[in-house]
């Protein structure tokens, strides 16, 4: 079965990454003197790449980079980025939408009614009933809410948006309060789409709470969130014991140890 090597993949797009530390040992394991020069590992695919490392110094500040599961996750945490935010763009041009509404209430009610008669030969032809059809009848409610009710519904669909956008921005850099913030925020307002459900069932409604369940699971598991599976330490420490220079160095001092033996 053919197996996607994030390492690699990721290397192929922005290039590789090499570090220089300053322990001999470790140094030593990580460069190679070629025909064509110098080469040194990528802290990220493990292949050695000709040229200077791009840092130098103790392997303590080398740059702690993702590799294997933790580049895969770090993959599904930006496409859930993406998500949000596109979520927050259209809840902030429906909010705006909502608030121009609120403005011109009684002119598009005119308007609404005027071009509502076009519809009514075509209705008549198929017997169906135009005035009295729920889409009509859910868009006339709408003409007797109040100008400050829209207005709130415009403000609480905005503060919602922006909520979405800084989780998606917050995502993106791998922050992890904005995993907590995904989690919240996702988990609160499963019980209002669940309760959507119980009055009308769609697929697209059922994929979306699908979704959010998984992605809820997913982060609060895999990123060890409010103390599951050791919390933030265990996920640090899982972190640190797939960098490169993490595995190399416990290669040399196991080496070490056994030609001590």
């Amino acid at each position: 079965m053919f197996k996607r090597d994030w390492n690699r993949r990721t290397c192929a797009k922005r290039g590789h990454l090499t570090y220089a530390p300053t322990e001999p040992d470790l140094r030593a394991r990580l460069h190679a003197a070629t025909a064509l020069g110098d080469a040194w590992r990528c802290l990220r695919c493990g292949d050695f790449a000709l040229g200077a490392p791009h840092g130098s110094g103790p392997a303590a500040d080398a740059p702690l980079v993702p590799r294997g599961k933790a580049l895969r996750d770090l993959f599904v945490l930006r496409f859930l980025a993406v998500e949000r935010a596109l979520r927050g763009v259209l809840g902030i041009l429906i909010a705006w939408a909502v608030w121009r509404f609120a403005n011109s209430q009684d002119a598009v009610h005119q308007l609404f009614d005027q071009n509502l008669t076009v519809f009514h030969p075509v209705a008549d032809h198929f017997h169906w009933d135009l005035e009295h059809s729920s889409v009509v009848d859910t868009i006339r409610k709408t003409f007797d809410y109040k100008r400050s009710t829209l207005g709130f519904v415009a403000l609480g669909v905005l503060l919602y948006s922006l909520i979405e956008l800084v989780e998606g921005v917050g995502l993106w850099l791998n922050q992890r309060w904005a995993e907590y913030l995904a989690v919240i925020a996702t988990a609160a307002f499963l019980p209002l789409e669940g309760l959507e459900l119980t009055h009308h069932v769609s697929p697209i409604k059922l994929v979306t709470i699908a979704v959010n369940i998984a992605a809820v699971l997913w982060i609060l598991l895999s990123k060890r969130l409010f103390g599951l599976r050791g919390g933030h330490a265990a996920f640090e420490a899982q972190r640190h014991s797939a960098s490169l220079l993490e595995v190399e160095h416990s290669a040399g001092t196991d080496s070490t140890q056994l030609a001590k033996a």
